[in-house]
């Protein structure tokens, strides 16, 4: 998927990835490949949240698509809108190279303890 991470802190996570090698076969940017993106950086924000001995599992993404890309890079910016305890809710705006917005996702994961095997 080409996903480099440019930004990883609890308030703000921000990646890009190419649209070559990630496009239909019409040539826009893949639907699925922007929630990818999305799901990469609401899990690591929500895992960073989470500490140490905790785990964070999502347990719902949506997505609307806006805008298709079609070259250069798209830039995901995930910011929380809920940190809790067992529950975080961040949202993820994702915009093609002119700063236009091509997809909002909200991504919600589950916190909860590390199992006892995988430590």
């Amino acid at each position: 998927m080409g996903i480099e991470f440019t930004e990883y802190s609890v308030e703000r996570t921000v990646g890009r990835m190419p649209v070559v090698g990630n496009r239909q076969t019409v040539g826009f940017m893949h639907g699925g490949a922007y929630v990818v993106l999305g799901e990469s950086l609401g899990s690591m924000a929500a895992n960073l949240h989470a500490g140490p001995g905790r785990l964070a599992v999502g347990v719902d993404i949506n997505a609307t698509h806006t805008r298709s890309a079609t070259r250069g890079y798209v830039t995901g910016v995930c910011t929380p809108v809920h940190l809790g305890r067992t529950l975080t809710v961040h949202e993820i705006v994702v915009t093609d190279e002119d700063g236009k917005r091509c997809c909002t996702m909200r991504i919600t994961n589950l916190i909860k303890d590390m199992p006892a095997h995988a430590s």
